[in-house]
C-alpha cells in the first residue's frame, strides 16, 4: 500500500512538473511573438492592418478625389530630413504613398528611414503641382539640379495619418 502512495505522489509531481513547463514555454512563444512599436498621433493597433499589397490595390481603384479610412503596414522609404513632416512608403518597387499627418500634429523621427511602419488614416488619389513636388524634393536633400528636373505635375497616392506606429527593433 505504501508503495501505491509512493507511485502516485512522484505521478502527480511529475504531471505538475510537465504542466508548468508548458505553460513557461508558451509564455516565452507569446513573448517572443509581438512586436514593440513606438506610437504616433493618434492610438492605434496592429490588428487588421491591410498588406502593403492590398493597399495598392486599393490605391489602383480609386480615382482622384476618392478617399477611404484604412490601415495597412509597410517600411519607411524615406522620412523629411528637415522635421520628420512626411514620410514616403513604398506600395510595391516603383509605386509609393506620400504620408502627411493630420493637422500636422505629429512628426516622425528623423532616423525612421527602413523602420516598419504600420499606419491608419483617409488615403486618396490627387494630383501634386510642380513647386509642392520640388518642396518635397527640397526636404529631401535633392539637389538643385534633381529638383531643377521636376517640371510636370504628378498623379500621386496620398495618406494623411492619425496614428502611427514605428517598429522599434
Amino acid at each position: 500500500m505504501k508503495l501505491a502512495i509512493k507511485f502516485c505522489a512522484i505521478a502527480l509531481l511529475v504531471f505538475t512538473a510537465c504542466k508548468e513547463g508548458k505553460k513557461e514555454n508558451k509564455e516565452l512563444e507569446t513573448a517572443t511573438q509581438e512586436v514593440a512599436y513606438a506610437t504616433f498621433g493618434d492610438k492605434i493597433s496592429e490588428k487588421d492592418a491591410l498588406t502593403k499589397d492590398q493597399m495598392l490595390a486599393k490605391f489602383e481603384n480609386m480615382n482622384v478625389g476618392d478617399t477611404i479610412d484604412v490601415k495597412f503596414t509597410s517600411e519607411i522609404k524615406e522620412v523629411c530630413s528637415k522635421k520628420g513632416c512626411w514620410m514616403k512608403l513604398p506600395l510595391n518597387e516603383i509605386t509609393e504613398t506620400m504620408v502627411r499627418f493630420k493637422d500636422y500634429g505629429f512628426f516622425m523621427p528623423l532616423d525612421s528611414q527602413g523602420k516598419e511602419v504600420i499606419v491608419a488614416g483617409k488615403a486618396f488619389v490627387k494630383i501634386t503641382p510642380v513647386d509642392e513636388l520640388q518642396h518635397y524634393a527640397e526636404d529631401a536633400g535633392k539637389s538643385k539640379e534633381e529638383i531643377a528636373k521636376i517640371t510636370e505635375p504628378k498623379k500621386e497616392f496620398a495618406f494623411e495619418a492619425n496614428g502611427v506606429l514605428i517598429g522599434t527593433k
